[in-house]
């Protein structure tokens, strides 16, 4: 009976973390698919702190926390996964990419690292082929204003999505938003010794960039 108690029993350094008053939130995030950057300080803190013990714990769950080289945390699910998953869209993962190739930008410094959503969009009509953008809106899609406002209105839902996903963080108005570090989940797959703007913008100019990644751990967003 003793024997069967320890091994039920919870590790004391994962009872502290459990028991933290910030897990309660930090866990709804994480399963909601949330990238926690650095600048969450309190919570990326309490992952830095006792990663090895959370990591064993959502283990059970199976999906696996992952440290990314550049310091966010996020959960990664398993095909065994109890967790609810669904997969970005082809133009969010476009936009995800983009964000990427800005986020290494000379830009990035002469504007603190603060964009605009007319920034990202004359990027993304930049880098990629307009009609193929807007034929991910409509497929029947001609090149008119409304077609392009369309665009615009698409793009905006995928910035909120993935400002959800931690992935940029509003500043000031709606309009404007901040690039973190979680972007390079979009850069996971092209890691090389190649420099990595010129990567980014290779996979987005040869249409590498919607190609399928990880699914990210959150509900699709309801849209008409």
């Amino acid at each position: 009976m003793s024997s069967t108690n320890t091994e039920l029993a919870l590790d004391p350094r994962l009872a502290q973390a459990i028991a933290n008053p910030l897990f309660p939130a930090l866990d709804n995030q994480l399963r909601a698919g949330r990238h926690l950057t650095a600048d969450e300080l309190e919570q990326h803190s309490l992952l830095q702190e006792y990663f090895t013990e959370l990591e064993a714990f959502y283990q059970r769950y199976q999906v696996e926390l992952v440290r990314a080289p550049e310091g966010f945390y996020y959960l990664r699910p398993r095909s065994t996964s109890e967790l609810g998953t669904s997969i970005l869209s082809e133009l969010e993962m476009l936009v995800g990419k983009v964000l990427c190739y800005l986020y290494l930008s000379p830009d990035r410094l002469i504007n603190e690292g603060v964009f605009s959503l007319a920034d990202l969009q004359e990027e993304i009509l930049t880098l990629s082929n307009e009609q193929a953008l807007l034929r991910m809106v409509n497929q029947r899609a001609g090149g008119s204003d409304l077609d392009k406002r369309k665009l615009a209105d698409k793009l905006k839902s995928a910035i909120r999505r993935l400002k959800r996903l931690g992935m940029v963080s509003a500043v000031g108005t709606q309009d404007k938003f901040r690039i973190t570090e979680a972007v390079f989940r979009f850069a996971a797959d092209v890691r090389s010794d190649e420099d990595p703007r010129a990567l980014q913008l290779r996979m987005i100019k040869d249409g590498e960039a919607v190609a399928g990644t990880d699914n990210e751990e959150e509900e699709q967003e309801n849209e008409q």
